[in-house]
C-alpha cells in the first residue's frame, strides 16, 4: 500500500476492497445437495490421471496429469444436484471493504495483518492478508530511522552574522529556526531540533530529531567593488602571509567544468580507437 510520510507521521485510516473467495452459504461449502458428490469416475477419486505414450520399440514414457474432469479434485458432483449459486465450486466471490490503520510512526516496508481473512476453502482454515506499507519519496524530508532529514540553503551574510528562518512540518506546523549569536554556520554543517522528527511507533508523544543540513550560497564574482574589499578583510579572520621567493613559478586559477572534462577526454578515447593499429606482420618469400 503506498503511503505519504505525512501518512506515517500523523497516522491514517485507509479503505481496501478485496476480492476473495468465501464457503458458498447456500450449500455450507459442499457444492451441491447432501449426497451429490460423488468420486471422479474418470481418475477413480485419485485427483490425477496416468497415460503411458511409447517412445520406441520396448520404450516407454509414464505421464502423471491432473483429472480435467475434476481438475484434481477426486470428486464430482452430479449436475442434477449442483448448487445454482455456486454452481458447485463450493465458494463464491465476495468483495470486502477493510480499514487499514495506520499507527504513527509506522515505517517503510512494516506489515499490517488482518488475521483469517485470506481465501476460503472447505476443510481448511482461512489464510491471512498481508499489507506492506511502501512510502512515498517526499519534496522537502527524507526519513532515517526516528529522524528527519532536509536541507537549508543559506546566505554568507547569515552563516556569518545569524539567521531566522521558517520550516513547516508534516503536521503543518512552522517552526521558526534561528542561529544564535556569534555563531558561524559552516557549509555542510549539520544541526538538529530535539523532539521534532518522527513520533516513536506506540510511544507517539516521543519524537526522533529534526536534522537541517546547512548549505552556504556564496556572493557571485564582483558582487563588491574592489576598493571596498579591504573594509570587509579587516572584519574578517587574519588570512596566513606566505613568504614569496625567486624560485616560485607564479599561476593563475581557471574555472574548471567536470563535463566539459569528461567530454574532452571521451572524444580522445573515440580518436584513438579509430586510429589504425599496427599489427604483427608475417614476411613470405
Amino acid at each position: 500500500m503506498s503511503v505519504s510520510l505525512e501518512d506515517l507521521y500523523n497516522g491514517a485510516t485507509r479503505k481496501l476492497a478485496l476480492q476473495k473467495n468465501v464457503i458458498c452459504e447456500k450449500c455450507e461449502g459442499h457444492g451441491g445437495k447432501k449426497g451429490a458428490v460423488e468420486n471422479c469416475p474418470t481418475c477413480k477419486g485419485r485427483g490425477i490421471q496416468i497415460h503411458v505414450q511409447q517412445l520406441g520399440p520396448g520404450m516407454v514414457q509414464q505421464i502423471q496429469t491432473m483429472c480435467s474432469d475434476c481438475h484434481g479434485q477426486g470428486e464430482r458432483i452430479n449436475p442434477k444436484y449442483r448448487c445454482r449459486n455456486c454452481n458447485g465450486n463450493k465458494t463464491v466471490r465476495e468483495k470486502k471493504i477493510i480499514e487499514v490503520h495506520i499507527d504513527k510512526g509506522m515505517k517503510d516496508g512494516q506489515k499490517i495483518t488482518f488475521h483469517g481473512e485470506g481465501d476460503q476453502e472447505p476443510g481448511l482454515e482461512p489464510g491471512d492478508v498481508i499489507i506492506v506499507l511502501d512510502q512515498k519519496d517526499h519534496d522537502t524530508f527524507q526519513r532515517r530511522g526516528d529522524d528527519l532529514m532536509t536541507k537549508m540553503d543559506i546566505q554568507l551574510v547569515e552563516a556569518l552574522c545569524g539567521f531566522r528562518r521558517t520550516l513547516q512540518t508534516l503536521d503543518k506546523r512552522t517552526l521558526l529556526i534561528t542561529s544564535k549569536a556569534g555563531e558561524v554556520i559552516k557549509h555542510g554543517a549539520l544541526k538538529c531540533v530535539l523532539n521534532e522528527g518522527m513520533p516513536i511507533y506506540r510511544d507517539p508523544f516521543e519524537k526522533g530529531r529534526l536534522v537541517i543540513q546547512f548549505f552556504v550560497i556564496f556572493p557571485e564574482d564582483g558582487w563588491l567593488p574592489l576598493h571596498k574589499l579591504h573594509h570587509l578583510e579587516a572584519l574578517l579572520p587574519q588570512r596566513d602571509d606566505i613568504m614569496v621567493t625567486e624560485d616560485m613559478e607564479y599561476v593563475e586559477l581557471s574555472k574548471f567544468d567536470p563535463e566539459a572534462e569528461r567530454r574532452h577526454f571521451a572524444g580522445e578515447a573515440y580518436e584513438e580507437d579509430e586510429r589504425p593499429r599496427a599489427g604483427v606482420q608475417c614476411h613470405t618469400s
